[in-house]
């Protein structure tokens, strides 16, 4: 019998709302909200979460608890609210796990690098097409990436690894552009983080997952609106990449906003960092392509509870 639950992922750069029916595990989506808080913004250098990221969040949560209480009513007694890797790092992280239980009631579940990897895996692959092929999904998020392996619903390995979208961006592209040599530099330490990772031999699909993927296979697609069922499954291709690489790399941080309203609203200084980690996970894979999910952490938690 289907059933309707709400998750939200509160990661470093955004914070995503999820109403979904599950059903013999499987997800069907009711609705999606996304917020780009910047909760993560300086916890790479200061090791804490300032308090104007963390009255962003709390704004962006105080709005999905009223929109849950208006439309999804029956959810709000069980709504699973996840952190990762911005909160997991700070040293005020109880401070802003207390805060959103006192003004929400919602008690913040911290996820490790490993369940996070595990709960991508599992959402990653419930919205898309069964596959006899070894699958990665990589889940570039704004503080950590993380990479699961498996095959079928199986996940053999998973691992995270402190590289992401915002960490990477605030520490190498410091100009606006960037400079050559700060894009060289983020280049190098995503390889060199990813040469510790061990790549299955054989035909393997890679999946990509979260919001520099899914943002620009949506440009790709000529959206004017973010569309889920149209973005998943999407094929995005190296050459792609390369070419939005290419282009970001000419302009200012505004300009790619302004160019790429509503998707790159809020991403315009990050979007860049995602794509060079992207490519270069690629490259190593000896991958020309990578399929888009539009399942995520908030959906594997969804899944995991209620398997059990």
């Amino acid at each position: 019998m289907a059933k309707t639950a709400a998750s939200i992922d509160i990661g470093t750069n955004s914070v995503l709302l999820l109403v979904a029916e599950l059903n013999n595990g499987r997800v069907t989506v009711r609705d999606e909200l996304q917020h780009v808080p910047r909760l993560g913004k300086g916890v790479d250098q200061d090791k804490a979460l300032s308090t104007a990221s963390c009255d962003r969040v709390l704004s962006v949560l105080s709005s999905y608890k009223r929109f849950l209480k208006e439309k999804y009513p029956e959810t709000l007694p069980d709504v699973i609210v996840t952190a990762t890797s911005a909160v997991r790092d700070a040293s005020n992280r109880d401070q802003f796990i207390k805060s959103v239980l006192d003004l929400t009631g919602w008690e913040i579940r911290l996820l490790s690098g490993d369940e996070e990897a595990r709960a991508t895996y599992t959402g990653a692959l419930s919205v898309l097409p069964k596959s006899d092929l070894n699958r990665i999904v990589l889940d570039i998020g704004g503080g950590s990436t993380e990479i699961a392996m498996g095959k079928n619903k199986e996940l053999k390995t998973a691992i995270s690894v402190d590289m992401g979208s915002v960490r990477f961006s605030e520490r190498f592209l410091t100009s606006d552009p960037p400079k050559k040599s700060q894009v060289s530099a983020l280049r190098n330490e995503v390889e060199r983080l990813l040469s510790r990772t061990t790549i299955p031999d054989g035909d393997v699909e890679i999946i990509g997952v979260a919001g520099t993927v899914t943002s620009i296979a949506a440009i790709e697609l000529n959206l004017e609106n973010y569309d889920s069922e149209k973005v998943n499954g999407f094929l995005l291709s190296r050459e792609v990449i390369a070419n939005y690489i290419q282009e970001f790399t000419l302009i200012t941080a505004q300009e790619i906003e302004q160019e790429y309203s509503p998707f790159l609203k809020g991403r315009g200084d990050v979007i860049l960092g995602g794509l060079l980690i992207l490519d270069q996970f690629l490259k190593g894979c000896e991958s020309e392509r990578c399929t888009v999910s539009t399942g995520g952490i908030r959906h594997g938690v969804l899944i995991e509870r209620a398997q059990k």
